[in-house]
């Protein structure tokens, strides 16, 4: 097992301003220094990140200077997330156009994987063809990723149209993608990580792991909340997959390297007590 660290925490989430009239320009993004981010994930000991497809087009016009951050810190991009509707036929061509590009971005870079979220929910209810639709672009979007030499997954993600065990279910026999369980959203909305990982151990091709408490809600840094990551890496090791554990924690009210420090301590811990 190898272990990476998001640069998410270094900033939070926005969707680029540009998007709200051009939906093809609708990239995630931290707005966070990745310079920052990058040298604090290498220093508390991670090997790897992830980033946002939005800071990867931030580097597009100057591609040097993030390869030279990366191997100056000796850290490797592993994976770029990126997510759209995918469920509405008119603009369906736009934001794909988008995942594109940020496969594109993630191949120039030395990623390996694109991971996305999504599948948008209807102010009329979600329909079992909203399913069927979701099924059909993220089949696309393997194509996509294929196409750039990338391995494409799955994110579960709150607010979209797969938050649930029933709602995953009804997704993953109509798509050849990927799986990519996130232990927290998993959790909050509804299902026990490690019997979803569990449920689906030939379709994971990436893992995001951060911790959970409901009351209050909260994500945390791992082992400060409630979830059972002991079970949870028992799971991953049992579905045979054995590459990298990607730790994400979307904000921390403190220092984002001391949040990675203390998710990296356990989690070595962990891996440790494991055998792994």
């Amino acid at each position: 097992m190898q272990l990476g660290y998001h640069t998410i925490t270094w900033g939070g989430v926005v969707g680029h301003p540009v998007g709200v009239t051009s939906i093809k320009d609708l990239f995630y993004q931290t707005n966070g220094s990745m310079e920052t981010a990058v040298r604090d994930i290498a220093a508390a000991g991670y090997e790897g990140t992830e980033m946002f497809d939005g800071n990867l087009v931030e580097y597009a016009d100057r591609p040097e200077e993030l390869r030279g951050l990366l191997a100056e810190s000796g850290v490797k991009l592993v994976s770029v997330y990126s997510g759209a509707n995918f469920i509405f036929a008119d603009i369906l061509p736009e934001e794909l156009h988008r995942i594109n590009r940020a496969a594109e971005l993630a191949a120039t870079f030395g990623a390996e994987r694109l991971v996305v979220g999504g599948g948008a929910r209807r102010v009329a209810g979600t329909t079992d063809q909203d399913y069927a639709l979701l099924a059909r672009a993220l089949d696309q979007v393997t194509d996509i990723a294929e196409s750039f030499g990338l391995t494409a997954s799955y994110h579960p993600h709150l607010s979209t149209m797969v938050e649930s065990t029933h709602e995953l279910e009804r997704l993953m026999d109509r798509t050849r993608i990927g799986f990519c369980p996130d232990t927290a959203h998993l959790a909050a909305g509804g299902s026990d990580p490690a019997a979803v990982i569990r449920k689906y151990p030939d379709r994971i091709r990436h893992v995001h792991l951060k911790d959970f408490r409901a009351d209050p809600f909260q994500f945390l840094p791992l082992g400060e909340g409630d979830l059972d990551f002991p079970d949870i890496i028992r799971a991953v090791q049992e579905s045979g997959y054995d590459s990298w554990l990607m730790v994400e924690l979307d904000t921390y009210d403190g220092d984002p390297r001391a949040a990675a420090e203390i998710s990296k301590k356990y989690l070595d811990k962990i891996l440790a007590d494991s055998g792994l």
